[in-house]
């Protein structure tokens, strides 16, 4: 992997994050795809939409189908039919989520699957091998999520273990990173069709690059993320995420803590922000300095009939909309403005048509990507970007 800065304004950056699966454009918003798929929207449309990025899950995708078989079909890559680049996270938000299904020692995490409630063990080491069977392009350090709030001591001890962790993490990866049951010579990185891959297994070759990036933990303590930060750049990773946000924190405090731990990252290597971003925050935080964001909000609030216009939010599941024959957002450019009304809209939903969340995803995927090429197009103008200004023809150019 590589990155490169090619213009910059303040402190926000415009790049190239240069994977083995082609080139992402930052600042970059990564659309959550839990269990290899981004629900309801087939991979040709994201294609068409223009992600150039998906986020998978390791817990969810190590329970079900499991490593061994996705390795077998080819890593994520094959086995989705998705030839452009990948990230997974390392799944220690997951088992923080499970609370009472989990108990964390010094060797990793002991927990109960939601799915059938069997007992499992991650560790930095079976984290790493879990994401370099399941092939991404970018995978995650194993770290312990702080919860909140927290006291002192627990927020020193939470960043402690994961420091300890990073180390191990990063020591399993370059011992095994070649080990993945697949080539990469089989897999053609195509148009997205079927064809374009190949998921025939041909014994232990080397693997496609994969990149481990660290993550800074402290809880809400800025000077606990200040130490995180310094010693996770000294374990030496070619990019950093700032893990451990949108725990039930107020967003004034995640703002807080996200630009006093900005200034501590490397210049010169991606910063990836986790699990943050309503459409105002991708534009807030992109102008602070981070390149890389990713969130459940614009899928998860679409399946619920919430939908992001440059009017504001649509709640689309409301009855005045009953009889609107208006385009959902008439500044958006989407396949799903451009052909159905918020009237017919409001029925689907009402109606609990599968193809309510189908259409409502993709607007709300549009609304995310429309965004941040709107943010990249200021930030290449020397401008500073800004949230809905107006106006939305610049990021179709």
């Amino acid at each position: 992997m590589q990155f490169q800065i090619e213009a910059t304004n303040a402190a926000a950056r415009l790049g190239k994050l240069i994977t083995p699966h082609g080139v992402v454009e930052t600042p970059v918003f990564m659309p959550v795809g839990t269990l290899a798929t981004v629900k309801g929207v087939p991979q040709d449309l994201l294609e068409e939409l223009g992600v150039q990025i998906l986020l998978g899950n390791t817990y969810h995708l190590y329970l079900r189908p499991g490593v061994e078989q996705v390795s077998k079909l080819g890593g994520l890559h094959g086995f989705m039919s998705w030839p452009r680049a990948i990230l997974t996270d390392s799944g220690g938000f997951q088992v923080f989520s499970l609370n009472e299904l989990r108990k964390v020692t010094e060797q990793g995490v002991t927990f109960r699957s939601h799915l059938d409630g069997s007992s499992h063990l991650f560790s930095p080491e079976s984290a790493m091998e879990a994401q370099i069977g399941l092939g991404a392009d970018i995978i995650m350090a194993f770290d312990e999520c702080t919860e909140f709030p927290a006291d002192a001591g627990r927020m020193r001890q939470s960043m402690e273990l994961t420091l300890r962790w990073a180390e191990r993490s990063k020591n399993h990866f370059e011992a095994h990173k070649h080990e993945v049951p697949w080539s990469s010579r089989n897999h053609r990185p195509g148009t997205g069709n079927r064809g374009s891959f190949s998921s025939t297994r041909v014994g232990m070759s080397p693997a496609p690059t994969q990149s481990l990036f660290g993550i800074v933990q402290g809880g809400m303590d800025l000077a606990l993320r200040k130490e995180s930060a310094e010693r996770t750049i000294e374990i030496d990773f070619p990019g950093y995420a700032i893990g451990g946000l949108s725990v039930g924190e107020p967003r004034k405090l995640t703002r807080e803590v996200v630009e006093a731990t900005i200034e501590h990252l490397p210049a010169d290597k991606p910063r990836y922000l986790m699990g943050v971003g309503t459409p105002e925050e991708i534009v807030e935080y992109s102008n602070l300095g981070i390149d890389m964001m990713d969130c459940v909000l614009p899928t998860r609030a679409a399946r619920h009939g919430l939908l992001f216009t440059s009017e504001g939010k649509v709640s689309i599941k409301q009855a005045r909309y009953a009889s609107d024959q208006e385009p959902l957002d008439p500044k958006c450019k989407c396949r799903v403005c451009a052909r159905y009304s918020r009237a017919y809209l409001r029925h689907l939903y009402a109606s609990n048509e599968v193809l309510a969340q189908v259409l409502n995803t993709v607007h709300n995927l549009t609304y995310y990507l429309d965004e941040m090429r709107a943010v990249r197009h200021s930030i290449g103008l020397g401008k500073k970007a800004s949230f809905l200004s107006g106006d939305r023809s610049s990021a179709n150019t």
